[in-house]
């Protein structure tokens, strides 16, 4: 495929194509890269938009992300359904670089039950001003290529690489294509675009790679005023180069809509 410096994320998603061979393919656009591979939140994003098409119109309930390796400019990705039972359906998916497999996902969609209880413990948002689209917490040309399709803003917490000691940030955050559609598909490729906050314990400059990615989907309704959510991450170990930390998603009225996991590499 013929390469492009700049795509928006609602036009790279439409250009994912199938063969005869039900493998997909799409191009990389250098705007999507963080250093020499695809930014982990467009990965686990292309993998989902494949997967979903084997989900039979199930929303999606959980994923499991392992980022194995690098990837940018074409790729393919693979999909098959590992089980499909009366009301859950188990699909993984493979997305293949130059230099073989990029990362691999797990995707359990399920319908709806009928039992009909709600709750939400321990998952109340934190009472913050409204977002400030001013508020840049990466002006352009500031920060990872990909930022640039982000807005994000810092609420609380440190920058990377400031040798700060707060393992917790806050932060309002959207994509900048307004063309980007209320679902799930987009809440993945936003939801890991702020740094690791293991990064601002740091004062110099660093590497890091994220290892894996577990979510838990935890609405069907993902329309936010102004497109904004409101992210709360936390690390809780920062050793032998490597940072875990959970992080949480809530739109504006304050509805959790995603919660996960991740580990990082952080190289020196």
């Amino acid at each position: 495929m013929a390469g492009q410096t700049g795509l928006s994320y609602s036009a790279l998603i439409a250009s994912l194509s199938k063969n005869d061979a039900e493998i997909w393919r799409t191009h990389i656009p250098a705007n999507w890269l963080q250093g020499r591979t695809t930014y982990g939140g467009l990965s686990a994003a292309l993998c989902h938009q494949v997967g979903k098409t084997l989900a039979r119109d199930m929303p999606l309930r959980s994923a499991q992300i392992a980022f194995v390796g690098p990837a940018g400019g074409d790729v393919s990705l693979q999909a098959e359904i590992l089980r499909a039972g009366k009301s859950s359906t188990y699909v993984g998916v493979d997305l293949m670089g130059e230099g073989g497999l990029a990362t691999r996902a797990t995707f359990v969609f399920g319908a709806p039950r009928p039992e009909g209880k709600t709750m939400a413990s321990g998952l109340i948002a934190p009472d913050v001003a409204a977002p400030n689209v001013s508020n840049q917490m990466f002006p352009d040309r500031v920060g990872p290529v990909f930022i640039s399709n982000f807005d994000v803003e810092l609420i609380s917490g440190a920058l990377p690489m400031s040798a700060g000691n707060n393992p917790e940030n806050l932060y309002w955050m959207r994509h900048r294509d307004e063309a980007a559609p209320a679902d799930i598909t987009s809440l993945l490729a936003l939801g890991d675009a702020p740094p690791p906050v293991g990064m601002s314990f740091y004062d110099g400059p660093l590497r890091i790679s994220s290892m894996n990615w577990s979510i838990d989907v935890l609405s069907d309704e993902f329309a936010s005023e102004g497109n904004w959510f409101l992210s709360r991450a936390v690390a809780q170990t920062l050793n032998h180069g490597y940072s875990s930390q959970d992080m949480t998603l809530w739109n504006q009225k304050g509805a959790p809509v995603m919660a996960s996991r991740q580990t990082i590499a952080i190289f020196g």
